[in-house]
């Protein structure tokens, strides 16, 4: 399989399961035995294995061949060797500490345009794509008939009549009428109601006490005997 093949199986594959901090390093001046180095990290053991079974699928179904699968057991290191590529999947506490990069990382390639080119390789560069041709509509011939009954259509339509502005209203000497404004007399007609006078308490006689009415009498008396005197 062609290495640009398989790395661009290989990064897509990788990308599907969420693959984090993906790498590939062109190892053809470092080393004879592969050319391409792919690191990637793995948040969980699960996703380590997830991501190594996701590689050999893919490879597999087109048409790659696995050479072999390490670390499937722990899931902290999952190696998968294709022949010419090997990919290190590796848990992040673990990539920091071995620092694959620093060993391997001679010449990163980079996936965008290793894409671009893989699929202008995979595809013919002769092949175009037809053109689409618009046909032009052919123009409409107007007849009497239609005239006719455009005319009559035009007839029935209710016309409307012209809004009149004020300023025009003004102009011919017609003044708009005004609201009639409430008079003083009117104000005064409606007057509030008087507020009702509050009843207070009625008066009580009370009773004269025994030695009151004694003491009258006895005044009465003496004023009745100082009248006989006089008289006399």
């Amino acid at each position: 399989m062609d290495i640009k093949k398989l790395q661009t199986l290989v990064f897509d594959a990788l990308e599907d399961v969420k693959g984090q901090d993906i790498q590939v390093f062109d190892t053809t001046e470092i080393t004879s035995l592969f050319d391409r180095v792919c690191v990637v990290s793995g948040t969980s053991n699960r996703q380590t294995k997830a991501l190594a079974a996701a590689v050999r699928d893919k490879v597999k179904e087109n048409g790659g061949n696995i050479v072999g699968m390490e670390g499937e057991g722990t899931g902290e290191w999952v190696l998968v060797d294709l022949g010419d590529m090997v990919v290190h999947i590796m848990q992040p506490a673990i990539r920091a500490y071995y620092r694959l990069e620093e060993l391997w990382g001679g010449k990163e390639v980079k996936m965008g345009a290793a894409k671009r080119t893989s699929k202008m390789t995979a595809g013919p560069l002769d092949e175009e794509k037809p053109k689409r041709s618009r046909s032009k509509a052919a123009p409409i011939e107007v007849t009497p008939d239609m005239m006719a009954t455009q005319t009559t259509v035009d007839d029935e339509k209710p016309k409307r009549k012209p809004r009149v502005s004020k300023v025009a209203a003004e102009l011919a000497g017609e003044k708009p009428a005004r609201k009639p404004r409430a008079s003083a007399t009117s104000d005064a007609a409606v007057k509030k109601p008087r507020a009702a006078k509050i009843p207070t308490g009625a008066r009580v006689k009370v009773a004269s006490t025994k030695t009151a009415t004694a003491s009258s009498k006895e005044a009465a008396a003496k004023k009745a005997t100082t009248r006989r005197k006089t008289a006399e």
